[in-house]
């Protein structure tokens, strides 16, 4: 393994150097950056004019001052742009943004396009297989621009004045979502129709009832999930992750994530009423938790017996949902104050930027602010990539399915979890590990439409803002970050397809 990293590293060397050096002459050669001082009729044209050659080096032919570039780039440095900015600042401050815009986009349509992917896999010709197609392709079909507009005129526009005038969801609504759920709930789960209708009855009176609860409540302006919510979420989380990793019938699992979830649950007036005040930072929050992922294994050691591991695995999902859920009811309990703000003035989704300027307040508030700048971009986002990844996801899964070794796993015994679990599901993960892995390595690429239609200045807003004014510099930035991360994630994928099916050999 060792071995094939070192080729690999030194092999991505010659490639990006040589990547470098073309888009660094292509760049160089596209135009003239001394044109606006050429047209200009300023008195000290001349002066302006030699002091960009001297600042850029352009009395150096591209081919050889992309070596003086390249000297640079050894000691750290990406050099300045045609406007004398720091393009190491530059850089600094586009990917910071755009990770923060493109990251949990990416995150939540690759979880979402598992699920759905594999779940139409086993429920292959189905209603609800047939419905994801359709809506896959259709929202695969559609210009991300004109996503963008729709979601800020009935999204961001729409709830807002929603808001503002009477935040209830009025009965028709609620009739329509209603049989919009049975019918979903009732074309996922199979069987007989006896179980279907049950099945559609129960999801029916469900989201009846919690609407109608959430109208009476006033939640959209007072929104809170509750140490009711908690504990049901905790409980759910528990017997969930038991289900899916273990099989119910592992009772020394299923106790041990209840006693995870337990301890979340004791935590939470305490989380609220003092420890979440003394949390002003980030990474303090991330290090919290981490530590309830932590004692959340630890539970699952103590208590996992003889399949220690999977259980810990249990425990560990079920702790983070927990502990995930209480910080989201934390953040819950400071947007009636945000959302009447001064610079909210109770239109809280915004359209555009990645933040309310002069907006003062805690961590928390910060937070809540984060999340309406990123709802409309990341929704943008997650129902273009979402057909990728169910599309993929569905065939592997279907391919993987009709194998041999499938049919003697059943011919053997297994539970039906065991089989799709552990023997399907994780080799449909193989190919789809390519995907997934020059995505991530492409995040910081930026999402150049989205960026322009969201106003947020990122990556891609830095490359086409080079391009156009014939500004090497910030351009190839752009491209060693870029070339780098996307090398070094197909050199990743090639590491987890050994680790995923233990038949590939990486030497």
């Amino acid at each position: 393994m060792l071995t094939f990293v070192i080729r690999r590293l030194i092999a991505s060397v010659f490639v990006l150097l040589a990547a470098t050096f073309l888009m660094y002459n292509l760049v160089a050669f596209s135009g003239d950056p001394l044109e606006e001082f050429r047209a200009s009729q300023a008195p000290n044209r001349e002066q302006l004019i030699e002091a960009r050659v001297r600042q850029l080096n352009l009395d150096v032919i591209p081919p050889l001052r992309y070596f003086i570039w390249f000297g640079g780039i050894i000691r750290g440095d990406f050099g300045v742009s045609v406007e004398g900015r720091d393009v190491n600042a530059m850089l600094a401050q586009a990917i910071g943004s755009t990770i923060q815009l493109v990251t949990i986009a990416t995150i939540v349509a690759i979880i979402l396009g598992l699920i759905v992917g594999i779940t139409t896999a086993l429920r292959q010709y189905s209603g609800y297989d047939y419905a994801v197609t359709f809506i896959a392709f259709l929202f695969f079909s559609l210009p991300i621009f004109w996503v963008a507009v729709l979601l800020k005129q009935f999204v961001a526009i729409g709830f807002n004045d929603f808001l503002e005038r009477n935040p209830v969801v009025p009965t028709n609504v609620i009739i329509g979502i209603a049989v919009v759920s049975a019918i979903l709930w009732s074309s996922i789960i199979p069987g007989k129709f006896r179980r279907k209708a049950l099945t559609a009855v129960v999801a029916g009176s469900a989201a009846t009832i919690t609407l109608f609860y959430m109208n009476a409540v006033d939640w959209f302006s007072v929104p809170q999930i509750g140490i009711v919510g908690v504990i049901l979420t905790g409980v759910g989380a528990a017997f969930a992750m038991t289900a899916i990793i273990t099989g119910l019938g592992n009772r020394r699992a299923l106790i041990a994530a209840l006693v995870t979830a337990a301890i979340g649950v004791a935590f939470y007036f305490p989380f609220m009423t003092y420890i979440s005040f003394f949390i002003t930072e980030w990474w303090m929050l991330l290090g919290l938790a981490l530590a309830a992922v932590a004692v959340s294994v630890a539970v699952g050691y103590f208590l996992g017996g003889h399949d220690r591991g999977s259980v810990m695995r249990v425990t560990g999902f079920t702790g983070f949902i927990t502990a995930f859920v209480i910080a989201l009811d934390r953040f819950m309990q400071v947007w009636p104050a945000y959302a009447n703000s001064g610079r909210i003035r109770g239109r809280p989704i915004a359209t555009i930027g990645s933040s309310t300027p002069n907006l003062q307040g805690s961590l928390w508030v910060q937070g809540v602010d984060i999340y309406t700048h990123l709802l409309l971009p990341t929704i943008a986002l997650v129902l273009i990539s979402f057909a990728t990844y169910t599309r993929y996801s569905r065939a592997s899964m279907l391919e993987v399915m009709n194998q041999d070794y499938i049919r003697t796993a059943r011919a053997k015994g297994l539970a039906e979890r065991t089989v799709v679990v552990r023997h399907g599901f994780r080799n449909a993960l193989i190919p789809i590990a390519t995907i997934v892995a020059f995505d991530i390595g492409g995040l910081v690429g930026g999402a150049v439409i989205t960026e322009t239609v969201f106003g947020w200045t990122g990556m891609g807003q830095l490359f086409v803002n080079g391009l156009n004014r014939v500004d090497p510099n910030p351009v190839m930035a752009f491209f060693v970050v870029v070339g780098g991360l996307a090398i070094l994630f197909n050199m990743i994928a090639d590491i987890v397809y050994a680790i995923l099916d233990p038949r590939i050999r990486v030497s």
